[in-house]
């Protein structure tokens, strides 16, 4: 598995989600057809550990982190529910996305709406955060704002971080306040907004169900997503949430729904089954300042391939350790090589968190920063070695 590290730290990652049984994990996206658009199912677990990553970037002159202009709501004997909505519905948005096909019969070229989303406004000046799932393969994006329907220019995409910026030509929009993820806690209150099944403005409530959830989705265009350190909601979201807000009680945006587990699966619409995910805000932020200042995305890596180690495979081979990440190449002119890592190795621990495989692997890269020294414990025969590993930018490999 090549190591997929990546970017801009999220909060620190916690145990991983799996599709257990008849749940799947899919993405939260778009209506295709009247349909769910292929709803992006678990891929095969990482076989690329290390590569694409972060950057150095500077923050954007206009960061995200300042809500333009605020939005002020006098909520008087309002619930908490109904005052978020109050403040952060204005700032969410509905999203079309359109296709172009040729009529071979009637020999003209027809425009179709095949799938939905929803965004959040985080700059008054027009940007829009939202999945990049719910953007893929659009000719034309149509943007609804309040009542007035806008076309969407493509800012940015990360499909390795399932994250788009797009903008639309109007300025003094209502800008979203953007909070912290990393002072989550769970069962604190949460409120989801967005357009499940293209029915804008939809409110949900629930709580904070769990923190750093992991999981990986093979998309549409063969590019593997991870996602780490999740937030998990039992706030209803369906199809169509993709992109929209999950907000804290003052109506801070925490995170961006993105995932559910549904036991329908990808097969039809997947059914809410109270398990949802959502992007961290902490994350988001950085990668969408840094798509509006770039147009792009850069992440962390290490530069290693690498292949989980189980007990079956360690009795077969009589290795020294029962679980790990066995290094089966190490990319020449990689941070790994740098620091004396090599083929052969067994990771065991990067920056004190025990590996147990190639996700840990991947798990561990993504959660650090471009720039980061982390300390990479490996067996080399029976005895282990410790290398500190300046993690690079896969800005330097394109």
């Amino acid at each position: 598995m090549e190591e997929f590290d990546q970017t801009h730290a999220a909060p620190a990652v916690a145990p991983r989600t799996s599709g257990c049984g008849p749940f799947a994990l899919v993405v939260a996206g778009a209506l295709v057809g009247g349909a769910i658009a292929a709803a992006l199912m678990v891929g095969a677990f990482l076989l690329l550990v290390g590569v694409p990553v972060s950057t150095d970037a500077e923050p954007s002159a206009e960061p995200t982190t300042t809500p333009e202009p605020g939005i002020e709501v006098d909520y008087g004997d309002a619930t908490f529910a109904e005052a978020v909505a109050l403040k952060v519905t204005p700032s969410v948005v509905s999203i079309a996305v359109e296709q172009t096909a040729f009529d071979p019969f009637t020999g003209r070229t027809l425009t179709n709406q095949v799938a939905s989303g929803s965004g959040v406004i985080i700059r008054a000046d027009g940007h829009i955060l939202t999945n990049d799932h719910v953007i893929a393969g659009a000719d034309r994006l149509v943007v609804t704002i309040g009542v007035e329907e806008l076309v969407g220019t493509v800012v940015g995409r990360d499909p390795s971080s399932d994250l788009a910026v797009i903008s639309v030509e109007r300025s003094g929009l209502p800008a979203a306040e953007l909070g912290s993820s990393a002072d989550l806690r769970v069962g604190q209150p949460v409120v989801a907004i967005g357009s499940p099944f293209g029915l804008d403005k939809t409110v949900t409530t629930g709580i904070v169900s769990a923190l750093g959830r992991t999981s990986y989705v093979e998309g549409a265009e063969a590019q593997l997503t991870a996602y780490t350190s999740l937030i998990q909601t039992d706030a209803a979201i369906n199809p169509g949430n993709s992109g929209g807000a999950l907000c804290d009680a003052a109506g801070r945006v925490v995170g961006i729904n993105t995932l559910i587990q549904s036991p329908s699966g990808s097969v039809g619409a997947p059914q809410s089954a109270g398990i949802g995910f959502a992007i961290p805000i902490d994350y988001a932020r950085t990668i969408a300042d840094e798509l509006i200042l770039t147009g792009r995305a850069t992440h962390p890596y290490m530069g290693v391939s690498t292949v989980t180690i189980t007990r079956s495979i360690a009795a077969q081979y009589g290795l020294p350790v029962d679980a790990g990440a066995f290094v089966q190449l190490v990319q020449p002119g990689s941070p790994a090589e740098a620091a004396g890592i090599e083929r052969g190795d067994i990771i065991v621990t990067i920056a004190g968190t025990d590996i147990r495989g190639t996700e840990d692997v991947f798990t561990s890269v993504r959660g650090s920063r471009v720039g980061d020294s982390v300390e990479v414990v490996v067996y080399r025969g029976e005895s282990t070695e410790t290398f500190p590993v300046t993690l690079g930018s896969d800005a330097d490999r394109r």
